[in-house]
């Protein structure tokens, strides 16, 4: 994550932080275009270390409005049984027959054009329906519970 900071400072971006070793960065910029920031970090980090990983950059404000957003009040007493897929783009032919067909009784999600929720309470790593999320969806995306949302958005607030 060192390198990480180090590299985002390079590139120009105010007090780059990172949040534990999971690649969630929160950084400053005058410029509020997130697609340009996705494209110019990912290819910085391809230059520098030899891979080219989806990069996916939210306003500060977009993450706080998914985190409003929540459909799944009850996950805030819990916040690691809720989840959030952030979408590179609007999933408008997103396979959700399957995703109903592999879903827990005590599971539900909620498909936005911005971010996919799914409430696991039982853990999303016995959920067979977070499995299959990315690929029914048919776009990129990157899922964070609501917990680490929470502390990510915190980080950014702080470091403003």
């Amino acid at each position: 994550m060192k390198d990480l900071r180090a590299l985002l400072s390079d590139l120009g971006y105010r007090n780059p932080q990172t949040y534990i070793q999971s690649g969630n960065c929160v950084f400053g910029s005058d410029d509020g275009f997130a697609a340009t920031h996705q494209t110019r970090i990912a290819d910085a980090i391809n230059s520098k270390f030899g891979f080219s990983p989806q990069v996916f950059v939210l306003t500060l404000e977009a993450l706080n409005d998914a985190i409003a957003a929540n459909p799944y009040r009850q996950g805030h007493d819990d916040p690691k049984t809720v989840h959030l897929s952030f979408l590179a783009e609007p999933a408008d032919a997103a396979d959700l027959e399957t995703l109903e067909a592999c879903r827990k009784d005590s599971e539900a999600y909620t498909l936005t054009p911005a971010v996919f929720y799914l409430y696991a309470p039982e853990g999303i790593g016995r959920s067979k329906l977070a499995a299959k999320v990315e690929k029914a969806l048919g776009v990129a995306a990157t899922g964070r519970n609501l917990r680490s949302a929470m502390k990510i958005a915190e980080l950014a607030e702080a470091s403003a």
